[in-house]
């Protein structure tokens, strides 16, 4: 609970009061350290576990897997990898896509891929894990390969694979294959606001904004992250005016900006090069406290500049 409640102290401090530790209780210390970003404390207790005797199995290893979050964390992660080899659950789907995770997280797609291609069995999680391992890297082409294959071998996309291969689609030049997997989004009978918000980063990406609004005006709940995408696919279009429109509407609906917003609304004052019209821009992310934020504060330099 402690730990699902972003405490791990509290967490440790009933941990180290329990008299018999089983499995289960080392476990979930783990897993509470790893959901709040304490990757040195999950893989200390993880050590000690085993210096206590306690025999790890496949939720240990994805619990330990899940904190490790970044390239600092790879020398760690090869070891509990060399551990789950050891223990023969490297077979395990479950705990073979963790694996997969960690080396997506900590940026070595082909650690991921060398997995990937040793699982015996393979589920819409596991193909969809690699999918955004290969986006996150910038492996755009082995991205859109691997979303075809999947569906070749019978797997059917979710709407999180959708979301993850259309960040393959990210120029001009993707356009077509962006709409190709438009196309096949709509013959899944895929919906979802997410995959739709997808869809108008994707196209604003690509240099379609007629694309981009034509999907916004299907989206009846807009949150803040489909609103900042369709202001940010004007932005990028050189439509300034269009996306300071777009934002207040978007503070008319009562939608809430957040600094990603703020980014791209400044870079709108950057697009329509207008003095008084940056000072709005810049009171406005004063008024909602983003001043202060660092990619905020380069965007207003930027617009100011030009």
């Amino acid at each position: 609970m402690y730990g699902k409640c972003g405490s791990p102290l509290d967490a440790r401090s009933v941990f180290d009061k329990l008299p018999l530790r089983d499995l289960i209780s080392w476990n979930a210390m783990i897993a509470a350290y790893g959901q709040n970003a304490r990757g040195k404390e999950a893989l200390d207790l993880f050590r000690q576990m085993q210096q206590e005797g306690m025999k790890p199995d496949g939720a240990t290893f994805v619990c330990i897997l899940g904190a490790c979050l970044s390239p600092a964390s790879l020398t760690a992660g090869k070891v509990i990898h060399a551990s789950i080899v050891v223990s023969r659950f490297e077979l395990d789907v479950v705990v073979g896509t963790a694996l997969l995770n960690m080396y997506k997280k900590c940026g070595t797609p082909d650690d991921a891929r060398n997995v990937f291609d040793n699982m015996r069995q393979r589920n819409v999680v596991t193909w969809t894990a690699m999918i955004t391992a290969y986006c996150q890297n910038g492996n755009a082409k082995e991205a859109l390969e691997l979303f075809w294959q999947m569906q070749q071998q019978g797997v059917k996309p979710n709407n999180i694979t959708f979301a993850s291969v259309l960040g393959a689609c990210a120029s001009p030049t993707a356009l077509t294959e962006g709409k190709v997997i438009h196309a096949n989004i709509l013959s899944w009978g895929l919906r979802s606001d997410t995959v739709k918000t997808a869809l108008v980063n994707m196209y604003g990406k690509c240099g379609s904004l007629e694309d981009a609004r034509s999907v916004f005006s299907k989206i009846y709940q807009r949150d803040v992250v489909c609103w900042t995408a369709m202001i940010a696919a004007c932005v990028q279009n050189g439509h300034g005016e269009e996306a300071l429109e777009f934002f207040g509407q978007m503070q008319r609906d009562g939608v809430k900006p957040n600094s990603t917003t703020f980014v791209s609304v400044v870079g709108a004052g950057a697009c329509i090069a207008s003095l008084t019209g940056a000072k709005v821009i810049h009171a406005k992310v004063v008024e909602s406290g983003f001043d202060s934020d660092d990619v905020v504060q380069n965007s207003l330099v930027n617009m100011y500049g030009k």
